[in-house]
């Protein structure tokens, strides 16, 4: 079953599925309820507004979790924001409930953080009035090298670690059809496959070693390759563009969320415009090599490696 049979099954399956068995929808891994809000820069008020700012909303309430989110806010956004004429405040939560509950009583007016399958879910399951609106750079999930170098490295009986929880061992799963490793069952659960999914295996008889998410860099010595979230990578020095294969699907790629009621306004506009211009691509680009980039960005979507970006053809025993 390959990820475009899959695909076409990613929204009747996250629907279905509720908010506690999503995990990983962010870079953050805490779960504490906490918020830290961050002082305005001092001179940037509505004072100094331009003429073409929206005189309706000159301050912006931006919501993301503690980590690259909140970084790219800090170091480009909030400046170019700034610089058109708005006021701008970032609170920065360790948890990924109260960022949507925020946004929808009136705390934040946008929140970057989650993916869509995660919004539709929680937006359903709490009846909040939520949409998403543009993509960010997100760290995708990646196959990494264990004691085998490259894909061509495949062989009959080797050992590959996954992320044990269930939506990322899914996840994990996918990647392994799509790479043709293994057969996945027709008309599966894409977010909820588990080893009772799998319909073949015999052309590598693959020995999947489920480890905690945060043991997966550390045991890669142990085993032939490993699958790792892209941000316990990063968290353990392990570079994005070092990845033999990164998940194709955009599914995973996270988006902001706004009040449905916003939809249209003019500082929501100005918002993606910040995030989508040429300046944002490029401090992307250079603080975040080996990301899943916005689709919208067209060629620029992609990793700078091509081997962690596209399926490779899996032909030999090798593979």
């Amino acid at each position: 079953m390959k990820l475009t049979d899959i695909s076409r099954q990613l929204a009747t399956a996250f629907a279905a599925v509720g908010v506690s068995s999503l995990v990983l929808v962010g870079c953050n891994n805490s779960s504490a309820p906490e918020a830290t809000k961050e002082p305005v820069t001092e001179g940037s008020t509505a004072e100094t507004a331009a003429s073409d700012i929206d005189p309706e909303h000159t301050k912006i309430v931006i919501g993301t979790t503690e980590g690259d989110f909140a970084d790219m806010v800090r170091n480009q956004v909030k400046s170019s924001l700034e610089a058109q004429g708005y006021e701008v405040e970032l609170i920065a939560f360790t948890d990924y409930v109260r960022p949507n509950l925020a946004l929808a009583e009136g705390d934040l007016d946008i929140n970057i953080f989650q993916h869509k399958p995660y919004l539709d879910t929680f937006k359903k399951e709490n009846n909040l009035d939520l949409v998403e609106v543009f993509q960010v750079p997100t760290a995708p999930l990646g196959i990494y090298s264990g004691k085998k170098t490259t894909l061509d490295d495949v062989y009959k009986g080797m050992r590959v670690s996954a992320p044990n929880d269930p939506s990322n061992f899914a996840r994990a799963l996918v990647m392994m059809d799509d790479l043709g490793w293994i057969t996945l069952k027709d008309n599966i659960d894409p977010l909820t496959a588990s080893k009772t999914d799998i319909a073949d295996n015999r052309k590598y008889d693959i020995e999947i070693i489920e480890l905690e998410a945060a043991q997966l860099p550390r045991a890669r010595d142990e085993v032939d390759f490993a699958v790792i979230n892209g941000n316990y990578a990063t968290d353990a020095g392990i570079k994005l563009t070092e990845a033999l294969f990164q998940e194709p699907s955009f599914a995973y790629v996270n988006w902001s969320a706004i009040k449905s009621a916003d939809a249209g306004k003019k500082w929501v506009e100005d918002v993606t415009n910040a995030y989508n211009s040429e300046a944002f691509k490029k401090y992307a680009h250079e603080t975040f090599p080996g990301y899943k980039y916005p689709k919208i960005w067209g060629s620029d979507h992609s990793a700078h490696t091509d081997t962690a970006t596209k399926p490779a053809p899996v032909e030999a025993a090798a593979q």
